[in-house]
């Protein structure tokens, strides 16, 4: 169970069997009647955002979440496949369930997939990712010191703005939360 006094940006609860995560909560003690607390709460299966107000000391059921550590395969289509690092078993998931996550996944790479009683419902990429530039304009003599950027296609498919000298082939750092240029990788 979770009280609206535990309430904190990042807290899992349970609303009609759904699993949600508060991104921000707001206690309010109006001058007359009781306080209550107002949030919105991102569904963790759909990703819907929606506002709710809850009375002040109501308690709410904490959902059944497990977090697994997979590896990330392949996709074909719609569909993206990572194998358990225990079991071996793959689970296959749809871009549905994987939302913007699907453009920071690399063959590969080791990614935390989110179960809710038992079913996956998504997945959570690292914070900060390294990926290879494998298409963008090329850079003009004399453009570095403008401070522009311009878009680039990393290996992923996924297109981030990076700096006018940023060549093909090269390694960035980006952002996963925000899409963000980051820094170069020597």
């Amino acid at each position: 169970m979770i009280s609206t006094a535990d309430f904190r940006n990042g807290a899992k609860l349970e609303l009609d069997g759904e699993p949600f995560i508060i991104i921000e909560f707001q206690h309010v003690k109006p001058g007359k009647g009781g306080a209550f607390v107002r949030t919105k709460i991102k569904s963790l299966k759909s990703g819907n955002v929606i506002d709710r107000t809850f009375r002040s000391g109501e308690k709410l059921e904490s959902p059944n979440l497990e977090e697994k550590t997979m590896q990330y395969l392949y996709a074909t289509g719609e569909e993206y496949f990572f194998m358990d690092n225990e079991t071996y078993e793959q689970q296959p998931l749809s871009a549905a369930q994987l939302g913007e996550s699907k453009n920071w996944l690399k063959e590969n790479m080791e990614i935390k997939v989110l179960y809710h009683n038992g079913n996956p419902i998504g997945v959570e990429v690292p914070m900060f990712v390294e990926l290879k530039v494998t298409y963008t304009e090329p850079g003009v003599k004399g453009d570095t010191a403008s401070g522009g950027t311009k878009p680039a296609t990393l290996e992923t498919g996924a297109v981030v703005k990076v700096p006018l000298y940023m060549e093909e082939g090269e390694v960035i750092k980006v952002d996963t939360r925000t899409g963000e240029y980051i820094e170069r990788v020597k």
